[in-house]
Order: C-alpha cells, then sequence, then structure tokens
C-alpha cells in the first residue's frame, strides 16, 4: 500500500495519484486536516505527503499538523520510503531537526529551473532527469538540509530545492504532482492575483516529462524495498 498524506483540501495528489494507479499500486489518501487518523507508516510502501498553503509553524491555527510531524518522525524510524513535496518536504525537513523559515526570502512562484548537484546526479530519485530540469514552485516558505542529509538539487532563487535523508526518505521544495487544473485552481485562490497557468501550459510538456519521470522514480526504488 502507498499512502498519500493530504495536508490541504486544496493541493490534492494529481499525477501521483494517476500514476500509482498505472503501476498497479494499492493507494489509501488519508486526510488529517479533516480528522482522519494516520495509519502506521510502517505498514506502508511508500509515503507521499502533499503541500499546503499553511506553514510548519501553524499549529496553532491547524494543529493536526503536530499529529503529521510525529507520524514523519516514526516514518523515518521505521525507513519507509517517503517524498515530502512543498509543505510535506517542510515538514521532513523540521521533524528531521531542520529549519524552516517562514515568509523565506527563497519564496519562488512558478515555472523556475532548478539545478542538480553532483549527488543529486546520482540519486535513483532523479535518474533520468535533464540537468537542469524545469519544475513547478509555490511557495512563500523553505527549508533548510537537515543534519544528516544530502542535498541534492538547488535554484537560483532557494538554495535547498531537495534532500534525502537516510535510504529514501526525500524532501523536495517545488510541486512535481500538479497538472493544469490544479495550478488553474490555485490561480483562483484569494492571494495576489497571478496567472501561473499560461506559463505552465508553454512548459507543460517538458515539466510532464520531468515530473513523470521523478514520481515514477520514487514509485520504483519504493517497491524495490518492499520486494528486497
Amino acid at each position: 500500500m502507498f499512502l498519500i498524506v493530504q495536508n490541504d483540501p486544496q493541493c490534492p495528489a494529481g499525477s501521483c495519484s494517476r500514476l500509482l494507479a498505472a503501476a498497479g499500486e494499492t493507494v489509501t489518501t488519508v486526510t488529517p486536516y479533516s480528522g482522519e487518523v494516520l495509519p502506521d507508516p510502517a505498514e506502508a510502501t511508500g509515503i507521499v505527503v502533499l503541500g499546503g498553503e499553511m506553514g510548519v509553524h501553524d499549529t496553532a491555527k491547524h494543529p493536526y499538523l503536530t499529529r503529521v510531524l510525529s507520524f514523519l518522525r516514526e516514518a523515518l524510524k521505521a525507513g519507509t520510503p517517503l517524498l515530502g513535496i512543498c509543505l510535506g518536504g517542510q515538514l521532513l525537513s523540521f521533524a528531521a531537526g531542520g529549519e524552516v523559515i517562514s515568509r523565506s526570502p527563497n519564496g519562488e512562484h512558478g515555472v523556475c529551473q532548478v539545478d542538480l548537484t553532483r549527488e543529486g546526479e546520482l540519486d535513483p530519485l532523479f535518474r533520468g532527469l535533464p540537468d537542469p530540469f524545469l519544475a513547478f514552485q509555490l511557495h512563500n516558505d523553505s527549508f533548510t538540509v537537515p543534519p544528516g542529509a544530502t542535498l541534492l538539487a538547488a535554484s537560483a532563487a532557494c538554495p535547498a530545492q531537495a534532500f534525502r535523508l537516510g535510504p529514501a526518505a526525500y524532501g523536495v521544495q517545488f510541486h512535481p504532482e500538479v497538472d493544469p487544473s490544479i495550478v488553474a485552481a490555485w490561480d483562483l485562490l484569494p492571494l495576489p492575483k497571478t496567472d501561473h497557468l499560461s506559463s505552465f501550459l508553454a512548459a507543460e510538456a517538458a515539466f510532464n516529462k520531468v515530473s513523470q519521470r521523478l514520481i515514477g522514480n520514487f514509485i520504483s526504488l519504493a517497491a524495490a524495498s518492499r520486494i528486497s
């Protein structure tokens, strides 16, 4: 079973769900913001923790985030393969002792270029991706690489775009899961009005090639860890 943790009703799994279904994997989506109980992470083949408009430090307004942080610490102890996306990556960093900067100077919006480090070029999560690659970003906060983790990617605006902690726990600042419907919905949110959809559609072919490969790589490495 793959487990998807959805932190915000406006941040669905997008292509993650479709690619998992295409791979023949069983998927369970849990919405802790609605009060759903997070299962034992040791029972999952792999875990995807999605983004959200809230921040890691917003536990007073969103108390379920405390439960998500505890869940992530348990997942790290269990060694379950994990992919944290945007807020999910920030939560993973924070759970592992990293720092999350709110209203960070490293925020990014829209389609941006991401560069792999030498370690990222060799990591199975990024196998087959071009360097640099295009990613979709929508973050005002940013994470640091937690103690003991390896920096895998960076961008001109944001020095920590991806890290690996242990054998298969990953945090990424960008959004590989989005599709046009998600980006269009985000453009309608009560934020400073922007048109991210036009630039996303212009880069969609290159974006899809990268994002599908990255998510597919995560599915493959998680499935391989189950077999071993």
